[in-house]
């Protein structure tokens, strides 16, 4: 197995607060690993630390094969990142834009790579377009070109999907598989489930904590829940009275239906089965889903710096 990322104990602290706790985490080359979480869970702080960005307090590993710890500037050069928020400039067209990156890498042959990136994420035609005057979607394509213009073997993307429409979503996930298959690795935090089910594997962290990793369906799996569904009529008005159920451990409202979970799965059946009979409710088995998961593993976690 050829590793992009072999790391273990990785602690990062911020003055007295401990951000990252002992991360162990292995990424293969060419995978797109995504990282999901509640906002300051340490997501980005450990994709910086991961990527040379930032440099751990303590722990040891390799990205790249570079020491994570002592090689940062040579992990750097490999890198490219895509930030949440689009940092380019409005006042220039998109080929500019792309022209001052590449200048800032100091790339020898700038027009040709300017020319190459603009070809392979479709911008050929728009490069001189102003990109201040680009829909979210366009300046979602725009950030990633300049990422890849120094032909990096990895990249960071923090939220890149956040503010833009379905189709610019989807488009986007498909040169991510295509930069995946070429063998860039990727490392992506979202917080959309269905953009998590589209990596190959996941790390979960809250607070600081690495609480689960894996692919989507050992992640599942490995909560052990029993969902069911509860249909009919003004669901929401029994909320409130299933959370009291024997067995029952969350409610999540879904349209007019609710998911139903708990890991004792008999119980959670009796219990559903009597209250929908005593109140003329449809109870049908279903499947956890990725969320399902999540917001079980967050039921224990505990936010250090809530106070």
């Amino acid at each position: 197995m050829n590793l992009a990322i072999d790391v273990r104990g990785i602690n990062k602290y911020f003055g007295d607060k401990h951000v990252v706790r002992d991360l162990e985490l292995q990424v293969k080359q060419g995978e797109i690993f995504g990282f999901l979480g509640p906002n300051g869970s340490g997501k980005t702080t450990s994709i910086r630390m991961l990527c040379g960005l930032l440099t751990p307090d303590s722990g040891a590993g390799t990205c790249l094969g570079f020491d994570v710890l002592n090689d940062s500037d040579e992990i750097k050069k490999l890198v490219g990142y895509m930030t949440q928020k689009f940092s380019l400039w409005d006042d220039l067209t998109i080929a500019e834009n792309l022209d001052f990156v590449a200048r800032m890498f100091g790339m020898k042959d700038r027009k040709q790579a300017v020319a190459q990136t603009l070809e392979e994420l479709g911008l050929t035609a728009r490069r001189d377009q102003l990109a201040g005057t680009l829909s979210g979607g366009w300046k979602q394509r725009l950030a990633l070109a300049s990422c890849l213009l120094h032909r990096p073997k990895l990249l960071l993307l923090d939220e890149p999907t956040a503010g833009v429409d379905p189709k610019a979503r989807r488009d986007f996930w498909e040169e991510i598989h295509r930069l995946s298959a070429a063998g860039i690795t990727i490392l992506v935090s979202t917080h959309y489930m269905d953009e998590a089910e589209r990596c190959h594997r996941l790390a979960y962290l809250a607070y600081g904590n690495l609480l689960a990793s894996g692919t989507a369906d050992e992640i599942i799996a490995a909560q052990q829940l029993s969902t069911w569904i509860v249909i009919g009529q003004d669901t929401q008005l029994y909320v409130a009275a299933i959370r009291q159920l024997p067995g029952v451990e969350q409610v999540t409202t879904f349209g007019m239906t609710l998911h139903v979970s708990g890991k004792d799965a008999e119980r959670l059946a009796a219990a559903l089965t009597q209250f929908g009979q005593q109140h003329q409710l449809q109870i049908e088995r279903g499947t956890p889903s990725l969320e399902d998961a999540f917001i079980h593993l967050m039921r224990d976690a505990r936010d250090q710096f809530e106070n």
